[in-house]
């Protein structure tokens, strides 16, 4: 666990979107330009700690601000969403955050199995 947690502290002037239980700010270390983080203000370890209302305005967050990017940026021609939960699946920090990433045609030799590429040799697979 890292302590004390930086998304605890988070400057309000990072801050670029909040919906209720929840804020949203550009990750300090983006894959793709405009890579956005959504997370709850209580500190939360896991997206299986969230409430139904931390989760509904998570969505409502991520909906809001991926239309948001994408009309700003029409190279935007999709999304990765989700999370990294638990030291296996490579969190470094203990507090729940919800990864949105923009995506563009060509950013990426073969994008084709998407969040399944965390695993090496698992992304591509038969259709």
């Amino acid at each position: 666990m890292n302590a004390p947690c930086p998304f605890c502290r988070l400057p309000a002037a990072r801050v670029i979107a909040e919906d209720g239980p929840c804020v949203a700010f550009r990750d300090a270390f983006p894959v793709s330009q405009g890579h956005t983080l959504i997370i709850p203000r209580r500190h939360a370890a896991s997206f299986r700690d969230l409430n139904a209302e931390e989760w509904a305005a998570a969505q409502r967050l991520a909906v809001r601000l991926a239309a948001e990017l994408q009309a700003a940026d029409p190279s935007i021609a999709g999304f990765n969403f989700g999370a990294n939960d638990g030291l296996a699946a490579g969190q470094s920090i203990f507090h729940c955050h919800l990864h949105l990433i923009p995506r563009r045609m060509g950013d990426h030799p073969s994008p084709r199995g998407g969040i399944r590429g965390v695993i090496p040799g698992k992304a591509d697979y038969p259709a």
